[in-house]
């Protein structure tokens, strides 16, 4: 079996159907749906998850997204654009059958970034952070129906983005003066709420951070099937939670590929640090190319164009160094 590569998810440039060409034809194996931020707010990460939301709507104010009590236009443009996005999508995947990765914001980093109506975030409010995942919860259920339908070949992969995972369970959120941060998040609520989100997919469920500390045992307790993270940010303080992850059968998308423009290494070079952590941990060679899919550190959306296909070219090229030389 060869290691895997995939996207993250965003990508530079505004037009849908170049970029749904670029991501099914570097990744002919697991493609994704890619995210283009460039068109403006509704196609940002948050603005696009906000678009999902069911009975929860929100609009885009100087300081960011704030909730709306009703559908207006940056709620509306958030949806088109995701719409326009799939269409390009189903016509590049005509007739695929494999793996295929949707892309979301999870319910802590949406709770994070979305404002109430006194422009503090949605985090400050237990009540608040509850109808949030719910409502995120019924759309994902609509939006993975939505994609089954148009590629039904597809094995669908949900992949729930958390950047700002630790920053809520170590109580680093700043509030909207900026001069203090809220309150940690209990442990066991974060858990329970991710553990509810995920349920939505019968099928792989990754977590996507780029941020450093990386709660590895928390999203493997909540039903992570997968964990997505930049690798240069590991420490070895990290290395026992990953070695339990692997050993329980958790995926590791090793973010190995800078993704903003910079010169890039030979393939095999791109994951030496991947096999060097085997050997740290003990785990077998055999078993690498079956834990680890091999990806850029983050989106491409600060990247030039050139240098997006170029990176993801080369996370299939390292992957398949990675299967082929394991030690």
């Amino acid at each position: 079996m060869s290691a895997g590569a995939t996207g993250v998810g965003s990508l530079p440039g505004g037009d849908a159907r170049e970029a749904a060409k670029t991501a099914t034809g570097s990744f002919e194996d697991f493609p994704y749906l890619p995210e283009l931020p460039a068109r403006g707010p509704g196609a940002d990460m948050i603005g696009r998850s906000i678009g999902l939301l069911v009975d929860m709507y929100g609009h885009v104010e100087p300081s960011g997204w704030r909730i709306s009590d009703r559908p207006g236009r940056d709620t509306r443009r958030a949806r088109s654009w995701l719409g326009e996005d799939l269409d390009a999508l189903e016509e590049f995947t005509q007739g695929y059958t494999g793996r295929l990765k949707v892309q979301a914001v999870g319910p802590w980093t949406l709770a994070a970034a979305l404002e109430l109506h006194g422009g503090e975030a949605m985090l400050q409010d237990a009540g608040a952070c509850r109808d949030l995942a719910g409502s995120l919860a019924e759309g994902l259920r609509e939006h993975l129906a939505d994609v089954r339908k148009r590629i039904p070949g597809a094995d669908v992969v949900l992949q729930l983005d958390e950047p700002s995972l630790t920053a809520v369970l170590l109580g680093r959120v700043r509030s909207a003066s900026g001069y203090r941060t809220y309150r940690a998040v209990d442990r066991q609520v974060v858990e329970g709420t991710l553990r509810e989100v995920f349920a939505v997919h019968d099928g792989e469920v990754i977590v996507h951070s780029c941020a450093p500390e990386v709660p590895f045992g928390l999203l493997r307790r909540a039903g992570a099937t997968g964990v997505s993270f930049d690798f240069s940010l590991l420490t070895e303080r990290e290395d026992d939670a990953i070695g339990e992850a692997v050993e329980g059968g958790t995926k590791l998308f090793t973010g190995v590929v800078p993704g903003t423009d910079g010169p890039l290494s030979d393939p095999g070079g791109s994951v030496m640090g991947v096999r060097k952590l085997w050997r740290r941990l003990g785990l077998a060679p055999g078993a690498l190319a079956e834990s680890v899919v091999v990806t850029p550190s983050c989106g491409l959306a600060g990247a030039s164009p050139a240098y997006a296909r170029a990176v993801q070219a080369h996370c299939v090229r390292a992957a398949r160094s990675l299967a082929d030389n394991p030690e």
